[in-house]
């Protein structure tokens, strides 16, 4: 989490377990299945102010997994996005400056169809980091921003 925070931030785990109905608009929010109703957050301290909040996200691309570490400001908007395993060719990995176009975009703007520029070659890989991104952002309009 130093990554996600820092070395001197405090880092506690916020673990959110949905009912039905709230998988169901996070599924609908995200435009992607999510696998399971318990979803984890990170949430990054210092001096008793929240610095935001990290979600690391695995997903198969092709055939191979992909693991990112997802970053929200403590207003719950995507800031980093890191790549913490990649193993399909490196050629097809997005790389930040591919996630930087996503930054403080609103939920609904991630897509192909909107400002995002696709990366050529890369189609199932960039797809899987939008979906996986879409899904962080809705877990946290539902799970912590709704309920605050």
């Amino acid at each position: 989490m130093e990554l996600a925070f820092g070395s001197e931030a405090e880092v506690k785990m916020l673990s959110l377990f949905f009912k039905d109905d709230e998988v169901q608009r996070i599924q609908q929010l995200a435009r992607v299945k999510l696998d399971s109703s318990l979803f984890t957050f990170y949430v990054g301290k210092k001096a008793g102010e929240i610095l935001g909040y990290a979600a690391i996200e695995s997903h198969k691309v092709r055939t191979k997994p992909e693991t990112l570490l997802v970053l929200l400001n403590a207003q719950g908007q995507l800031i980093k996005v890191h790549t913490l395993a990649f193993h399909e060719p490196p050629e097809y990995q997005p790389s930040e400056r591919w996630y930087a176009q996503l930054f403080n975009l609103p939920l609904e703007e991630i897509s192909f169809r909107k400002e995002i520029q696709g990366i050529s070659g890369a189609t199932l890989s960039s797809r899987a980091a939008l979906d996986s991104v879409r899904k962080v952002l809705a877990v946290y309009q539902i799970g912590v921003a709704e309920k605050q």
